[in-house]
């Protein structure tokens, strides 16, 4: 990483806690008792804490700032779900469509100069004109989940089951790939396979940095080095989420929220009884919000005290949305999406056919935009009547995304990214 990124310090955070206690398991005598990473103490199995792993310059030169971020999943760093062009009135009709080699799961995103980036289970990241020819793609080593992050110089960067982290420029040549941890096998399945796959994030933040999931929480200066990693005990599969004031938020399935100071230290952590999978999203008053596997959609202060929960029929699994009024819109597998007050009431509820995967928008005309695995995208009103429908051939996991022009895009699992207008 070069002479300058010598020195790595690891560190053994321990602070409290917010809400609910770690998880234990009774009955123990050594940690070779206990599954997974618990460990035994005294008498007990138990979650051990995280691991911050910092790298800092020894002469503290200047931090390497990169080209502020353009465009990134959920609008923004602080992931508020917010289209730039609003829904079409009624049903579009499409305009074009792009075959690929497997399902498109991670929403596209557009550059500075209107060209459309996304990836998909075939491993390729693809860069596309607006009217739908593709100008290259980018082989990476396994399934891409996650949409890119472009910065003003359309730098695009994209996560991979391979574990990297890869940098393209805007001819689709690599400028550099970070590995995240040292899983072995890097592509597979399993708990060792997937543990370091790089399908959380990235985020740009405002001075370039990119952060991602992985085997923790990885901040990584624009120059591909690494700035600090948060280890965490199991996989992150969330979109890290940075408030105004630099405080990192994302979600591990060892059961947390995690807090993370912009040094990459641990502020707090908000434990629950399961997965959370569910990117976390900011609202203006800094209140976090995001979902988990216990069914539920929580809100959690900037101080890391729980301010209500929402209970749904299933798990919660796709990152929620805000209104510019503060209305959060969210999603679960119980079939349904939930409008939910600022205060934790329910507004309303639409049901759908099929599991709930997709993350919901909120285009700027106010509309909400969801795709379902019942092989439809829907466009609701602000208070919940259907506006308008759109059938595909398969799952619509992908979060559909809306240009500036009002082409609307829609990537599904049946292996095709559409334009409507």
């Amino acid at each position: 990483m070069g002479a300058r990124w010598a020195t790595l310090v690891v560190l053994s955070v321990v602070t409290g806690c917010a809400g609910a206690p770690p998880q234990v398991v009774p009955g123990c005598t050594k940690d070779t008792d206990c599954k997974g990473d618990r460990v035994c103490e005294h008498g007990a199995c138990v979650s051990p804490p995280p691991r911050v792993i910092v790298v800092e310059p020894p002469d503290a030169p200047p931090i390497p700032h990169g080209p502020p971020p353009y465009a990134m999943a959920r609008g923004g760093a602080r992931h508020l779900g917010r289209l730039v062009g609003p829904a079409p009135v009624h049903a579009p009709a499409v305009a074009w469509s792009l075959r690929v080699g497997d399902a498109i799961v991670g929403g596209p995103t557009v550059g500075p100069d209107g060209t459309i980036y996304f990836g998909a289970h075939d491993g390729r990241l693809r860069a596309v004109a607006p009217d739908g020819k593709e100008k290259w793609s980018f082989a990476t080593g396994d399934r891409i989940w996650t949409t890119p992050a472009v910065t003003v110089e359309s730098t695009i960067y994209i996560g991979s089951d391979d574990d990297f982290l890869y940098a393209v420029d805007a001819d689709g040549k690599e400028k550099w790939r970070f590995r995240a941890g040292a899983c072995e096998p890097q592509v597979g399945t399993g708990p060792e396979g997937v543990r370091c796959d790089v399908d959380g994030g990235p985020t740009l933040g405002p001075d370039g940095t990119v952060y991602f999931g992985a085997d923790g929480v990885y901040a990584v200066w624009p120059d591909g080095s690494l700035r600090w990693k948060l280890a965490t005990p199991q996989h992150v599969a969330t979109a890290p989420a940075i408030a105004d004031d630099g405080t990192v938020y994302a979600g591990a399935q060892d059961d947390a929220l995690y807090a993370i100071n912009p040094d990459g230290t641990k502020k707090w952590e908000y434990r629950l009884n399961d997965d959370v999978d569910s990117s976390p999203a900011i609202g203006d008053d800094g209140t976090i919000y995001f979902g988990a596997d216990d069914h539920k959609l929580y809100a959690v202060t900037p101080q890391g005290d729980l301010k209500w929960a929402v209970l749904a029929g299933s798990d919660v699994r796709a990152a929620p949305a805000i209104a510019p009024d503060g209305t959060i819109y969210f999603a679960s597998y119980d079939r349904s999406v939930y409008a939910v007050h600022p205060d934790g009431t329910v507004a309303w509820r639409f049901s759908t056919a099929g599991h709930v995967q997709g993350s919901p928008v909120v285009a700027a005309d106010g509309a909400i935009l969801v795709g379902s695995q019942d092989d439809h995208l829907y466009a609701l009103e602000p208070d919940g009547r259907l506006r308008w429908f759109l059938t595909f051939d398969a799952d619509v996991d992908s979060a559909p995304f809306i240009t500036p022009e009002g082409l609307l895009l829609v990537g599904g699992d049946d292996k095709a990214l559409r334009a409507f207008r």
